[in-house]
């Protein structure tokens, strides 16, 4: 029987293989992300270009073993497709890919996380910080649209959850949906911790959990500034950090962040 050459049959294997992996990814992605409780997309993926991918990726392949079953050699054209067809489908992409926000989910977040804190930052006076919903509502407008789909709806906007008398940034939220922003108030306003629920940042599909990423979550302090300090910075912290000038014994990382009282705001 004659074979086409070792380099015409890797060619076509590697492109079979890359073609399934790209693609089959995504027609999975597409169709889970219609289900999942919450994915991590900011729109719901279309699966028509991978299902057409592959139904083509599939037409080739059979062409291809045509040709192997007919020993036909290096010049026969259809050994040609696949490659052919990768190349295509790759540049289709690239084209769709302009229009495509070019960030991760967990990054969308963060900025967002970021901007909140900087506007919440500016309604702090030199003793406390703001605590009313009333007053945190309009700040949610500034954030644009959450980068998180449930059940392949995509939100609208950011929801806004005040708790007070914490004594860390919230960790965990069972019940709390996605897209809201949490704000917990430490005891006598001396600060606030800055959180979100979407998914961990590994994640791409799951249940509402908070923003993390590498297992620490992410969050930002909002503190009152006395009048010969800067505004404090908008990077991400690691661990709870005092609003008090002088810190108090750490929290043990353990313990969950209690609160007394929870206020929810929806547009």
């Amino acid at each position: 029987m004659t074979l086409p050459s070792r380099k015409a049959l890797l060619g076509n294997a590697f492109c079979l293989v890359a073609l399934g992996w790209i693609y089959g990814g995504d027609l999975a992605d597409a169709v889970r992300a219609r289900s999942a409780e919450v994915a991590a997309f900011t729109l719901l993926p279309s699966p028509v270009l991978p299902a057409v991918v592959l139904a083509l990726t599939a037409l080739g392949t059979l062409v291809v073993a045509a040709g192997l079953a007919r020993g036909r050699v290096d010049d026969f054209k259809g050994y040609r497709l696949l490659p052919i067809l990768l190349v295509g489908a790759l540049f289709v992409d690239l084209v769709l890919a302009e229009s495509r926000v070019p960030l991760a989910s967990v990054d969308i977040a963060s900025m967002s996380l970021q901007r909140f804190h900087q506007l919440a930052q500016e309604l702090t006076t030199e003793q406390a910080v703001p605590d009313d919903p009333r007053v945190l509502q309009p700040l949610l407008e500034e954030l644009g649209r959450p980068p998180y789909l449930v059940r392949g709806e995509p939100l609208q906007s950011w929801t806004l959850q005040v708790r007070k008398d914490c004594e860390g940034p919230v960790r965990e939220a069972p019940g709390v949906r996605p897209g809201t922003v949490l704000y917990c108030v430490a005891p006598e306003r001396k600060g606030a911790w800055v959180t979100a629920v979407g998914l961990p940042g590994e994640q791409r599909f799951g249940d509402p959990a908070v923003v993390s990423v590498g297992g620490e979550t992410r969050f930002l302090l909002v503190r009152p500034v006395p009048p010969d300090e800067d505004a404090p910075g908008g990077a991400f912290r690691d661990n709870p950090v005092s609003p008090e000038p002088v810190p108090p014994e750490p929290v043990p990382p353990a313990a969950a962040p209690p609160d007394a009282g929870t206020s929810s705001v929806q547009p």
